[in-house]
């Protein structure tokens, strides 16, 4: 059976966000940075970031490193539940992923960060 459109703008829309998240598990800054609109907005728990070149810059000094125990999509939404390994803790995240373009246009990231924190 033949794809829906629907169906090809979620496929495609979950290959940028895992094309995203496993070039930064990788260190391949330059990688994640072609995933993202010149534009993109971020909001998180410890603060916000415009433009994609301001975010990548954090992004490199963190390092962070991600687990996807989840991923859910709608359109050009994407969704992943993961643990976020920071300041040698494993957080649990929430991170909603809005695609334009089939690039990262916006993202938020929710998670408890009083074990960073303490």
């Amino acid at each position: 059976m033949a794809n829906t459109n629907k169906e090809l703008i979620e496929h495609n829309s979950k290959v940028v966000i895992l094309d995203f998240i496993n070039a930064l598990n990788a260190e391949d800054f330059d990688l994640a940075r072609l995933q993202l609109c010149d534009d993109m907005t971020f909001k998180g728990v410890m603060g916000e970031r415009n433009g994609a070149d301001v975010y990548m810059e954090d992004m490199k000094k963190m390092k962070l490193k991600y687990d996807i125990k989840k991923i859910f999509t709608d359109n050009q939404e994407v969704c992943l539940f993961y643990d976020i390994e920071m300041s040698g803790k494993k957080i649990f995240s929430c991170g909603w992923y809005v695609i334009e373009d089939e690039k990262i246009k916006t993202f938020k990231v929710i998670f408890d960060p009083r074990p960073i924190l303490a």
